[in-house]
């Protein structure tokens, strides 16, 4: 249903380190970037290789704070590994631990995911659900 989602953002240049190491993890990159410094707009697009952007976050240096209570994105895992590297990346560069690796039963018997707030306090979270 949903072409890309994008996401404010105060300092571009950090929140591409965080989202670079954080998505990566999973096995997303930059499909596209638009940055330049002092340049008005600038932003970056994530998506699977040769793929389009599902996610950009664009600068908006007045972002004060992120979306409402209740809201997150949660990125498609290939495999719990990759939600525990997830996990340690977005931590390393400047997220907050918001729910570390592991089940969720509450969810699904295989519903592995992690949360993390991003720099800017976004909620993100990375899952797999299979039980393969």
């Amino acid at each position: 249903m949903l072409h890309h989602a994008s996401l404010g953002v105060s300092d571009i240049e950090w929140s591409a380190a965080f989202y670079d190491a954080a998505l990566g993890a999973l096995g997303y990159v930059r499909v596209w970037d638009d940055i330049g410094p002092g340049q008005i707009g600038q932003a970056v697009g994530y998506g699977p290789p040769g793929g389009g952007d599902k996610l950009a976050i664009k600068h908006r240096p007045d972002c004060q704070r992120p979306a409402g209570p209740g809201f997150h994105l949660a990125f498609a895992a290939p495999h719990r590994q990759a939600v525990d590297q997830f996990h340690a990346a977005a931590i390393t560069h400047g997220g907050r631990d918001n729910g570390g690796p592991g089940l969720r039963l509450h969810y699904d018997e295989y519903y592995y995911a992690a949360f993390v707030i991003d720099p800017d306090g976004h909620a993100i979270e990375a899952v797999f659900n299979s039980a393969v």
